[in-house]
């Protein structure tokens, strides 16, 4: 497809087409960021899970070594927040560690706003493209003779004005695909958050 098709068409859509590459573009940088972010979040919240496993009860030497050893992730802040109240009874280690879940969720939905809209926005987009391009392909109709070459070149319009809301349907698919699979992934890291807490505050208040 050379520069000046892609000139055409984006006429064709009452310049709605080039609009709607800016936000598949958008839509990609999200998914390729998001896609490394909970990769790393549900792998180390895995490996902070067998961590935590083997370490000793009541021995608070060990898990300061792994909140050193985790200080680079996501789940760094549970066990800050357990070490902090290593003097507090279980239930105010549980709201503490509860309060530092809360502030890491804003961080595991950043970004997922921009495929939601993508989603309801590119078709909507793509529609209104195809009814700009056909009120032109009408236009030229009206304005021609009966002629079957004003025809052909009108059902061409039509043709081409479709291609935006192809377009629109395109970018919806993959961005409704990969919002299933990120609101999973956000799933797994709250169930391994969870878990975690159960686990430090029995480390800490539990017994072998």
């Amino acid at each position: 497809m050379d520069f000046e098709t892609i000139v055409h068409f984006s006429v064709m859509s009452g310049g709605l087409l080039p609009l709607m590459g800016l936000l598949l573009l958008v839509t990609i940088i999200v998914i390729v960021e998001r896609l490394y972010f909970y990769h790393r979040v549900v792998s180390s919240g895995s490996t902070l899970e067998h961590d935590l496993n083997v370490v000793e009860y009541q021995n608070a030497d060990q898990l300061k070594k792994l909140e050193g050893h985790y200080e680079t992730t996501l789940q760094v802040s549970l066990i800050a927040a357990a070490t902090s109240a290593n003097n507090d009874d279980a239930e105010t280690m549980d709201r503490k560690i509860e309060e530092s879940i809360m502030w890491q969720l804003p961080k595991l939905d950043r970004g997922i706003w921009v495929l939601d809209t993508s989603v309801t926005l590119a078709p909507l987009m793509g529609l209104l493209g195809t009814i700009i391009g056909m009120v032109h392909a009408f236009d030229i109709l009206g304005a021609a003779d009966n002629s079957g070459s004003s025809t052909k070149m009108v059902t061409g319009g039509i043709a081409e004005a479709l291609v935006a809301t192809g377009a629109g349907l395109l970018i919806a698919i993959v961005a409704v695909l990969f919002l299933n699979h990120f609101n999973k992934r956000i799933r797994v890291a709250l169930h391994q958050m969870d878990l975690i807490k159960t686990m430090l505050i029995n480390r800490f208040h539990g017994n072998a």
